[in-house]
């Protein structure tokens, strides 16, 4: 679903990115872990064509973003669903004016067939939060401006989530409520997520696999359990 190859990118002498590679598969939850400052946000703003690369390649879902134009990146980017860390949500409008904004944004991806009261309620449905549907961000805790964001995110049907810490802000037990509400949706809808997280409990529990991001680079990848086991001082200090 997604390819990247030695992707660089720096900002004067703070080279961000040295060389990193990445590959995502059809259906999977992949983790990318790394230190404030390992280049995580940076990679996913090259990755959705909001930032150019220095050099490399990004290849989602057989397209590279590298040279795609600004109307056929706006095209991919129906795609792929984004989870901002802070929810994102637009304060003065309702729960339902939030989800219907991407839904009027892009009419032509549904081709007459809209029904954005239907694709509402199912969103929201989806994440339990159907009887907000009328409230204000403000009316809303943190969780459930999450779950919302959520909603927001599905209601595009999109083949692959961008998760940017996901339980960030979240107490324990909301952040468990969230992880297994991103489970639950990869086995409704069969989605490829990519999730950018600091949280060990949030990778261990939703990770299939795991890359670390070091340097710039892919310094480690493998399963949580292997990541764990690993002697490397700088592999053993993600898990500490």
């Amino acid at each position: 679903m997604i390819d990247i190859k030695d992707l660089r990118k720096s900002f004067g002498d703070n080279h961000v990115l040295r060389g990193f590679n990445m590959t995502l598969f059809k259906g999977e939850n992949l983790v990318i872990m790394g230190k404030s400052g390992s280049g995580k946000s940076v990679m996913i703003k090259c990755l959705i064509g909001l930032m150019a690369p220095d050099s490399g390649s990004i290849n989602v879902m057989g397209k590279d973003v590298t040279r795609l134009d600004q109307d056929s990146l706006d095209e991919l980017r129906t795609d792929v669903g984004f989870l901002f860390q802070g929810s994102a949500l637009y304060d003065s409008m309702t729960v339902r004016e939030n989800l219907e904004f991407p839904l009027r944004r892009h009419k032509k991806r549904f081709e007459g067939n809209l029904n954005a009261e239907k694709r509402v309620m199912e969103a929201l449905g989806n994440v339990g939060l159907a009887h907000a549907v009328d409230l204000m961000p403000s009316e809303l805790s943190g969780g459930m401006k999450r779950r919302v964001a959520l909603a927001r995110t599905l209601i595009m049907q999109p083949k692959i989530i961008l998760y940017d810490e996901p339980t960030s802000g979240l107490d324990p037990i909301t952040s468990k409520e969230i992880i297994e509400l991103m489970r639950n949706i990869q086995r409704k809808y069969e989605t490829s997520s990519l999730i950018i997280t600091h949280d060990v409990d949030c990778a261990r529990v939703i990770s299939e696999r795991m890359i670390l991001l070091v340097d710039g680079i892919n310094y480690a990848e493998g399963t949580f359990n292997e990541l764990a086991k690993a002697k490397d001082q700088q592999i053993q200090a993600f898990f500490k």
